[in-house]
């Protein structure tokens, strides 16, 4: 009996391994980012998370969708504790630009749905832009095609361009912090303590100077000039209403003269998909039965 024991004990050290790394999501890394692919079947959709956050972000959305879709989650080097590689150089947006578009073409991914939060919703607009076969409809989430109107209204890259520059460079200098954020940091990111503290953990674990380059490129990109540029259809713009009645205001005001649909999510801060993920959900789903 012992040498069957033996040779079965084998077997298992052998194939199980094999076996769960086949049925692993596959990554494929880039200089900027990585793909992981999540299965299911259907239409792509590339789901594309924001400034200081991981792939994780879509995490409660991904299951359902892989029921009808074919699901790819990109992250960005630096987020997620993964190794930086060419983001801790300028260009950053644009790399990110030109290998999700790499990818959609070397695997002939036929007009894919493309869904931004945050920073990956100027992603989402600058590849449908530059790369417009490479898009078939585009979703962004609580993402504005210029934020310098946030810190000076009405105003341009040049203006806007000093204050980047000091937020890059204080972002930069910041000490790296170790310990679980385990306690509400506060903030506007999330209208809970549990989605504040979420977001506070995610960025713990971003690497500071990825996050100080590619927020300092996000401050200084206006798209608005652009956006009557972009095709896609359905072009959806999911926005939370956190911070008021100005809400509206601000996204009409900012997406004029292009073919965005604005959909308000109630009772959300900027992560709306931790605030109000059953809202969010059913919004994703309504834009890819589109």
């Amino acid at each position: 009996m012992k040498r069957p024991s033996q040779f079965f004990l084998i077997l298992a050290a052998v194939f199980i391994p094999m076996i769960a790394k086949a049925q692993s999501p596959a990554i494929v890394q880039r200089d900027h980012i990585s793909i992981r692919d999540e299965g299911g079947s259907g239409p792509t959709v590339i789901l594309v998370p924001g400034l200081s956050s991981p792939r994780a972000v879509w995490d409660g959305v991904v299951p359902g969708l892989k029921a009808r879709h074919h699901v790819l989650t990109v992250q960005i080097n630096g987020f997620g504790s993964d190794d930086p590689r060419a983001n801790l150089k300028p260009g950053i947006l644009d790399g990110i630009v030109t290998e999700l578009d790499g990818y959609v073409r070397e695997n002939r991914i036929a007009k894919p749905a493309v869904v931004g939060h945050s920073l990956g919703g100027l992603v989402a607009m600058m590849l449908a832009i530059r790369n417009p076969d490479s898009v078939g409809r585009v979703m962004v989430v609580d993402a504005l095609p210029f934020i310098g109107t946030l810190f000076q209204g009405e105003t341009s890259v040049a203006a806007v361009t000093p204050t980047a520059a000091r937020m890059r460079d204080m972002i930069a200098a910041a000490p790296v912090a170790k310990s679980p954020v385990t306690s509400d940091p506060g903030g506007i990111w999330s209208m809970t303590p549990a989605g504040r503290i979420q977001v506070g953990e995610w960025s713990r674990h971003a690497d500071p100077h990825v996050v100080a380059q590619a927020m300092y490129e996000d401050m200084t990109t206006d798209l608005r000039p652009d956006l009557a540029k972009i095709a896609a259809k359905p072009f959806e713009v999911l926005y939370a209403t956190g911070a008021g009645p100005q809400a509206k205001a601000i996204w009409e005001r900012d997406y004029a003269g292009s073919s965005a649909t604005l959909v308000p999510i109630a009772d959300s801060w900027h992560f709306i998909m931790l605030d109000q993920p059953a809202a969010f959900a059913r919004a994703l789903d309504a834009f890819l039965a589109k």
